[in-house]
This record gives structure tokens, sequence and C-alpha cells, in this order.
């Protein structure tokens, strides 16, 4: 246990060594067994990891611990949190957060109110590194990676202000989740934990803007949440000018190491498609697509490009939209146009930061 509390202590995603212990990033059983080096009854572990992974934010809060445990435990573990410091509520019902962790970093998230239950798409990093071209995070650089703890707060932050039980999650917010690749395995551990918020991996999408190598670890991981890969074009040419991550990782081995996915876990992919006017729209692109799909379990979503400023980057009309799921389909391919929430407040995560940092926008 000790080189797991070492662990937690000198976290360098954080940039600094952590005066304390990082207690939401414990699992069940390393918070039983360090409670237990403190000479403390396991019910006692039970009764910590219950409170942390319903929300609460300081150990004064667990009015079932006398109140000189929970000065000894405030004194010994950090509890990561994400405090509300703006926030935007569209006319549909879809709310952009602007979260503020311990250290002062901002990141943000987005609850979503869908007939199936509420959605919330999360960020596992500050920044992001991949630089896509039509992407707001990225313009804003990276500072660092979220520890499982942060990106479990975010969920815990957003369902206490909205009064709502989360179903369903969605890592597909600020960062690259498989650039932090342990913490975002280890969150995905603690966020489907029997004994914690138990949302299971069946209700969990993992997006990935393509990292390969990445995709073969997850995959033998053999988990059954949902890889959602950001595609966004059928070759190397359109691709490699939009995404550098293609650069490294072009169109063929990065659909290799999806084919390889789909065969370890069971699992169908989701291909995110970001239709821009002009750039990746065509009839031409949409049956080379269906090509270089034909034979694996995949959906495609058409998504309209967002609109960030400085791109020059247009959303496709709706026509385009549908004459290229209707090209994909005939290829064999399913496809969905997608109906996108929140857009009148912008979002897509990135611009809310941007704005906060820039002095700018309002809150909704």
């Amino acid at each position: 246990m000790a080189s797991s509390r070492r662990r937690f202590e000198k976290n360098r995603d954080r940039g600094k060594v952590l005066d304390k212990i990082d207690v939401k990033s414990m699992s069940f059983t390393e918070l039983r067994e360090d409670l237990g080096s403190l000479g403390l009854p396991a019910y006692r572990a039970d009764q910590v990891f219950h409170w942390l992974h319903q929300g609460a934010e300081t150990f004064g809060e667990m009015t079932n611990l006398p109140k000189p445990l929970r000065l000894q435990l405030a004194e010994r573990y950090e509890v990561a949190c994400a405090q509300v410091v703006r926030k935007r509520v569209s006319k549909d019902g879809t709310v952009k957060y602007l979260f503020r962790m311990n250290d002062g970093e901002l990141v943000e998230s987005v609850l979503m109110r869908y007939h199936h239950g509420i959605s919330i798409c999360i960020s596992t990093q500050v920044g992001c590194k991949m630089n896509c071209s039509f992407c707001a995070t990225g313009r804003s650089g990276f500072s660092r990676n979220l520890l499982p703890s942060e990106i479990l707060a975010q969920i815990q932050s957003a369902q206490r202000d909205a009064g709502v039980r989360v179903s369903n999650v969605v890592l597909m917010g600020m960062g690259e989740p498989l650039d932090n690749y342990d913490n975002v395995l280890r969150f995905l551990r603690l966020v489907s934990c029997p004994e914690g918020m138990n949302i299971g991996m069946r209700h969990i999408s993992l997006s990935t803007c393509g990292l390969a190598d990445q995709i073969y670890r997850l995959a033998d991981e053999k988990l059954q949440l949902t890889l959602s890969v950001s595609l966004h074009a059928p070759n190397d040419q359109i691709r490699s000018q939009t995404m550098p991550v293609n650069r490294r990782w072009n169109v063929e081995s990065l659909l290799k190491a999806c084919r390889y996915y789909a065969k370890q876990t069971g699992r169908r992919i989701s291909f995110e498609y970001a239709m821009i006017r002009g750039v990746n729209d065509s009839d031409s692109c949409a049956r080379e697509l269906a090509e270089r799909l034909r034979g694996m379990p995949a959906h495609v979503n058409l998504i309209p490009v967002n609109d960030v400023t400085g791109t020059g980057y247009q959303k496709s009309k709706m026509e385009r939209q549908r004459a290229f799921a209707a090209i994909l389909e005939a290829g064999g391919c399913t496809a969905t146009v997608r109906r996108t929430l929140g857009s009148d407040i912008e979002a897509s995560c990135g611009q809310l930061r941007r704005k906060h940092e820039g002095g700018d926008g309002d809150e909704g």
C-alpha cells in the first residue's frame, strides 16, 4: 500500500507534489487498506467511500463519522472538487459548466437531457495536445492531465447543481482520454464500481482522436464501453490537414486498431465525422468512407462542424448531411445525422473556458 500511497501523494499530473493523499482516486480496496493502517475498522472505509462517491467535498460533511476522525482524515487526505465557476443553460435544457479544480485549473462539462436519461460529457485533460484544426480546446494549449478523482468530481458537481442522477457518461470533453490512459482507466473502474456511482460500462462512451497504440491497450482490457473514434475524413490527405495525429497513426493503422478492438470486445465502433462544407462532405468522400468501414461492426455519427472562431470552417447544409448518410447506408454502413444539443450556448468544449479567460461571454 505504501507504493500506491506515494503514487497519489506525488502525482505529477497535478504539476506539483501533493501535500496530501488523493483519496477519491483510491479504489475501495486501497482505501480499506490505508484506513486499516491507521487502526480503523473496515466499516469506516465503507462510510468514507460512500460519502466520496456521493459527492461529498469535505470530511466535515461526513456526519456519521466522529468529529476527531473527520479532522484526522482532513489532515491526511485531499478531496478533489469541481467548483462551478460559470454555467450556461440552453433552451433545450442542456447545461454547460465551467469547473475550477482545487489548483485553480479550469475544465468544461456538458449535461444533456435525453428521453433515455441524463448524459454528461466530461473532460479528461486541462487543454489538449492534439491540436485538431476544428476544435476550440486545442487552441488554448495543454496544461496537465486530470486525476481520476477530478474526472469523477465533474459528474458529482453537475449532479448536485442540477439535482439529477447521471445515467450515461461520455469522455468527449476537453482533452484526449487515451493520452491520459492510466488515470482514465482508473476513473472507469471507479465510476463503475458497485460501491460507488455504479454507472455500468455499457453506459460509458470514450472518444479518441485515434491513438492507435492505446486503442490496442484498451482493447485488451475487454471493457464493455463504447469506443467512439473521431475520424472526420476517409483518407490521409484530408485527415492530415485537419488532424495532426494522422501523421503518426494514419487512417489505415487506425482502422486496423479499431478492427482489433471490435474483435477483442465484441463491441461496435462509433465513428464521429464532423461535416465540413467543401472539405470532407462530398459524395466521393462518402463512398470512400463506406468502403473503408466495410465488414467492420461500425456506426457513423455525422455532426455539423462546430462554429469555432478563426477556423474558417462552415458546417455542411442539412441536405448535404442527409445525402452523405444515404450514400453510407447504400454502401452497407449505418449512419445517423446527430441531433445537436446546446447550440445556443456553444456547448462544444473549449469555448466557454476561452471566453472566461478572455473576459467575454455571458452566463446563461
